[in-house]
């Protein structure tokens, strides 16, 4: 493995995540303190708690997911995007660097970004609500692969679009009412038997909710199930991915 190319990539792409601070983790840190105040003080006075947890600390997991999702992707769509829509892809294409050496730097430097923006507003919701985390390697476990995972359907997303509007098309419109409708706010025990049955075919649900039980031990479906749920979009993302570079999909024109 040409581990120079991956530093490189690593590199270039974490230093365009400390020019664009504001953008990158600032912002997303502030929206994120705002579901707190809206969320906590006009719902939370009216939900006190949901599954003995009081409601402030019960979104908190599904805040870091719907952070986690959106910015995993934004970053991983536009990193590889750019060198598209400015040509230096066909560069780095006829560079000596295999086709997983590129996917290595760009991915892992996105999942970075979103594992680094993920941890700090865990640390902002301490200052909010009381935090208790009951199994901290299963949290970091679902933190890791939520953030690859969606980094490398931003990577998909970002070789696929062939204009700026098309990199925002699938996160604002799927993406983020994916998230607002998977539990991040409510249990879908809350919910009426047909919209619970519904929600299940919800793919997001299963993401927050592994989240959720290693925190608070308390999940709407079975551990297992999610990690089993994350694991197949994983290595559906993998397989896109390799047919993307083997058939040359907008890459090779």
């Amino acid at each position: 493995m040409n581990i120079q190319a991956v530093k490189a990539i690593y590199k270039f792409e974490m230093a365009r995540a400390w020019r664009t601070l504001f953008q990158s983790i600032v912002s997303p840190v502030l929206s994120t303190s705002l579901y707190f105040v809206v969320f906590g003080s006009a719902i939370g006075s009216r939900i006190t708690e949901i599954d003995g947890i009081s409601y402030g600390s019960f979104i908190v997991p599904g805040l870091i997911m719907l952070s986690l999702l959106t910015e995993s992707i934004a970053n991983a769509s536009f990193g590889i995007y750019f060198p598209k829509f400015t040509g230096t892809i066909y560069e780095l294409l006829s560079a000596p660097v295999s086709h997983f050496e590129i996917v290595l730097g760009y991915v892992g430097a996105a999942a970075t970004k979103s594992m680094i923006l993920g941890f700090i507003i865990l640390a902002t919701a301490g200052f909010f609500v009381p935090l208790q985390i009951m199994h901290p390697v299963w949290m970091v476990a679902f933190l890791v692969l939520t953030s690859v995972t969606f980094s490398l359907f931003g990577f998909i997303i970002g070789i696929w679009a062939d204009g700026f509007e098309k990199l925002q098309i699938i996160p604002m419109v799927i993406i983020t009412p994916l998230v607002f409708l998977g539990g991040s706010f409510y249990s879908i025990n809350m919910l009426p038997p047909f919209w619970q049955n519904v929600t299940l075919f919800n793919p997001v649900l299963y993401l927050i909710s592994g989240f959720r039980w290693s925190f608070y031990e308390i999940a709407d479906v079975r551990v297992e199930t999610s990690l089993a749920m994350i694991s197949f979009f994983l290595a559906a993302c993998m397989l896109v991915v390799w047919w993307i570079f083997k058939t040359g999909y907008q890459v090779k024109k």
